[in-house]
């Protein structure tokens, strides 16, 4: 009984120390000026936290990000929608879930589950061609949730600056009407509503909703 006892404690320790790591890399950085979307990217992730601890951009487009299980998804598509933005541009995002068995003043030097996860995804969905993946210690998970990014990714690769612009506007406060976006873009009340049709919001609103669901079953 005893054993079992510390094998629950163990469980639950490990789950409550599940933390998310997103490792990226910038699709065609080499044919855009990165002096346009650089500090972009780096003002968004300095919104969430501190770097180099929290999160750190090297080799010159690729990065790495560590936050809450539950805000990973979210933080994906904001990454998407800023970078989406910029003309010719996009980015590869690796999800990887698990715990943090090493914790370094420098993100790219800490250690564990979920940057090695992240990690070596990253390298995987290159080859595949894919820009958005996830890999968890849960084989169920990892393979209800991939379809589902599969699919969603054909529509966010194919998104538009404008339907980026608006994606990503709606993303960063939800509270924004469909006249403060047509202020915030100078663009009618109308072509928010058909850009926001085109982008099939809603729809991703449901998407984050079902991930956060399934992630808990971690």
């Amino acid at each position: 009984m005893f054993t079992l006892y510390l094998e629950f404690i163990r469980i639950i320790a490990y789950i409550c120390h599940m933390i998310a790591i997103i490792t990226g890399d910038i699709i065609n950085s080499q044919k855009s000026d990165v002096e346009t979307w650089l500090p972009k990217l780096k003002d968004l992730m300095g919104t969430w936290s501190t770097t180099p601890e929290n999160w750190e951009v090297y080799r010159g487009d690729e990065f790495q990000l560590k936050c809450s299980v539950d805000q990973v998804f979210h933080r994906a598509l904001l990454l998407k929608s800023l970078i989406r933005t910029f003309e010719n541009l996009d980015v590869r995002l690796a999800i990887g879930i698990g715990n943090e068995v090493f914790h370094s003043e420098k993100i790219t030097e800490s250690n564990g589950s979920a940057y090695v996860n992240s990690g070596r995804l990253l390298t995987d969905i290159k080859t595949q061609g894919r820009t958005l993946a996830i890999q968890t210690e849960n084989e169920k998970v990892n393979r209800d949730l991939n379809i589902l990014f599969k699919w969603a990714s054909i529509d966010f690769d194919n998104w538009t600056v404008a339907t980026a612009e608006i994606i990503h506007q709606l993303l960063c406060n939800s509270e924004l009407t469909q006249d403060d976006l047509a202020k915030e873009l100078n663009i009618t009340q109308s072509s928010v509503s058909q850009r926001l049709k085109r982008a099939n919001f809603d729809l991703i609103h449901e998407t984050d909703q079902f991930f956060r669901k399934k992630i808990s079953e971690l």
